[in-house]
């Protein structure tokens, strides 16, 4: 066996909220091979699996009595080119924003709204990852997955991917499939997205009035950085809060009730609220408990100050889940997921 694995590894670096916890094991995965093994090692040693990525969606609420199993995996590679459409592949260990500016270089268009998103190419799909409007399955064409049950690789499409709002089959399935690696349709024609206001000011502030992708994914960065704590400075999982979804006639009432509200109606009839207004108006903006904080300025990000545990972490999102039912009778869930 080449799969080196590893007994009672510490996990902080591997966790984006830097929470202290052990794995009772611990491999990373660098090709197609050492996945097989780290497959046949935990059955072998009737230890679970359980599959990492860049750890930036994760809460690990205590040790992990499993082999934990870091995609490293690595490889870009473009499958088609017809001259504006093509089809670019990535392993699933790719580091995620690495990969969108390696797109970009190559002077495609596509994911440009998606820059600075932490974590990697494999965990994208699971989550139907999206910033600015624009989400995977707006960009994926297909990806290739390792059935734990069978052993046997399968290509899935865009639409037996099920994807939803920050949801997939892979979401839903954790335990059954593996994504070894995802191909994105990508253009040469530029078909930018910037009905968000942030976005279209943040150009205009620069004179900028006819934008690149890349001067897109410029805009983001300098946007998201401004807003969002950089993980090796400040621990966080991102936005760890999706933004509810409630009918049209609660939103009424609640904008009736609050004048403010933020809130986008959706295709479907239902409005999509901004969880982080609600609960800076509900005061939790800033609030700090030993370790375990809201970030001072985006109130959807929870933050680890320095020794916070994942336990910690999670008593506070509750805390704050219960008063948002209070308060407006909105259910938030979370997006890390927690183990």
């Amino acid at each position: 066996m080449t799969l080196h694995v590893q007994a009672g590894v510490s996990l902080k670096p591997f966790n984006t909220f830097g929470v202290a916890v052990q794995a009772k094991a611990f491999a990373q995965a660098h090709d197609d091979d050492d996945v097989r093994q780290a497959l046949a090692y935990s059955a072998e040693h009737g230890l679970p699996l359980l599959v990492i990525g860049g750890g930036s969606n994760l809460l690990l609420t205590g040790d992990i009595q499993a082999l934990v199993l870091r995609m490293a995996s690595r490889g870009v590679r473009t499958l088609s080119d017809d001259g504006e459409g093509v089809i670019i592949e990535a392993e699933a260990g790719e580091e995620w924003h690495g990969f969108v500016l390696s797109t970009l270089e190559l002077g495609l268009s596509g994911l440009e709204n998606l820059s600075l998103i932490p974590g990697t190419v494999g965990a994208a799909p699971m989550q139907n990852i999206g910033a600015y409007g624009v989400e995977i399955k707006d960009v994926f064409h297909s990806l290739t997955a390792l059935d734990r049950q069978t052993g046997e690789l399968r290509d899935f499409t865009l639409n037996e991917c099920a994807f939803a709002y920050r949801d997939s089959l892979f979401k839903q399935q954790p335990a059954r499939w593996l994504i070894l690696r995802v191909r994105f349709a990508l253009t040469r024609v530029a078909q930018l997205h910037l009905e968000y206001g942030p976005v279209r000011q943040r150009l205009d502030e620069q004179g900028i009035s006819q934008p690149t992708p890349m001067d897109v994914s410029r805009a983001i960065c300098a946007i998201r950085a401004e807003k969002l704590p950089d993980p090796a400075v400040l621990g966080n999982a991102g936005s760890f809060f999706k933004n509810p979804l409630v009918t049209a006639s609660l939103a009424a009432e609640l904008r009736r009730e609050h004048p403010g509200l933020v809130g986008y109606p959706q295709a479907d009839g239902q409005v999509k609220l901004a969880a982080g207004w609600l609960i800076e108006q509900a005061g939790w903006k800033g609030f700090r408990d030993g370790d375990a904080g809201v970030h001072r300025l985006q109130s959807l990000v929870l933050v680890n100050y320095g020794t916070a545990t994942g336990l910690q972490l999670l008593n506070l999102a509750q805390r704050i889940q219960a008063d948002i039912a209070q308060r407006y009778n909105v259910t938030l869930d979370m997006e890390p997921n927690l183990y």
